[in-house]
């Protein structure tokens, strides 16, 4: 594998998520001293912590699942790419958002 790629892809990475921090601070400021309700902002706080609690669960589902695919790729014991195993990886991925949206409305 080629590092000389990952650093660049990862340099952007970083990038895109200081500008989305910064955008979303500068947001939040000025919603503050606009003299914006509390109400308005105590549930914008309160929503902004669910969406983090509910993103770090989906993803928590999501690789969980995708982990569970490749482990039953190596117990099937297949070694090149085919139809099976993109399948097998894919319904796996698909199984995790069911998962995460069943119980997303549940806590809801």
């Amino acid at each position: 594998m080629d590092l000389g790629i990952l650093v660049p892809i990862s340099l952007f990475v970083a990038i895109a998520y200081a500008i989305k921090v910064c955008v979303e601070a500068i947001v939040r400021r000025r919603m503050v001293e606009s003299g914006g309700s509390t109400e308005l902002i105590d549930a914008m706080l309160r929503d902004e912590e669910l969406r983090r609690r509910l993103s770090s669960l989906r993803w928590g589902i999501v690789l969980l699942s995708v982990a569970l695919g490749f482990g039953l790729i190596q117990w099937f014991g297949w070694h090149d790419v085919t139809p099976g195993m993109v399948a097998v990886l894919a319904g796996a991925t698909g199984l995790g958002n069911l998962a995460f949206f069943a119980i997303s409305r549940r806590l809801r």
